[in-house]
């Protein structure tokens, strides 16, 4: 199940449509999707969390709290809009293509890729172009 939360004004537009998309990012990687809840919140929102849970002290797109078990995708996925929207405009791309980045890359971590290393950062990169490709391939 793949719900979406909002601790912002922001709202997807279309819900069903990124629903169905993660599902098959999650089923592409041979998984299973279980319980994956996307919070769309502020900087200060995720800020916060990423003092009180991580101990940084600095901005971030991304938080994401896994809990999958063996193939069974599950967690938590903090987004800050905030800080999308402004990657987005410093990467030259649009925001939906950026949220769609940033939505498969929190997947793509409970999936078991990393991106700390050149290397690891590399297929990350690659696999978050083929999912977002697939965003646009009716089922």
């Amino acid at each position: 199940m793949i719900s979406f939360n909002y601790e912002t004004d922001f709202e997807l537009d279309n819900e069903a449509q990124f629903e169905d998309w993660i599902e098959r990012v999650i089923t592409s990687e041979e998984k299973t999707t279980g319980e994956i809840n996307y919070v769309f919140c502020d900087d200060d929102y995720l800020l916060q969390k990423n003092i009180e849970f991580l101990n940084h002290d600095t901005l971030t797109d991304i938080i994401s709290f896994d809990y999958t078990m063996g193939n069974l995708i599950s967690g938590d996925i903090f987004i800050s809009v905030e800080r999308v929207r402004d990657n987005a405009s410093e990467y030259g791309v649009a925001f939906t293509e950026e949220l769609k980045r940033v939505m498969a890359h929190g997947v793509l971590h409970y999936c078991g890729y990393k991106d700390k290393a050149e290397d690891d950062a590399a297929l990350m990169r690659s696999k978050e172009e083929e999912k977002i490709q697939m965003f646009h391939v009716e089922r």
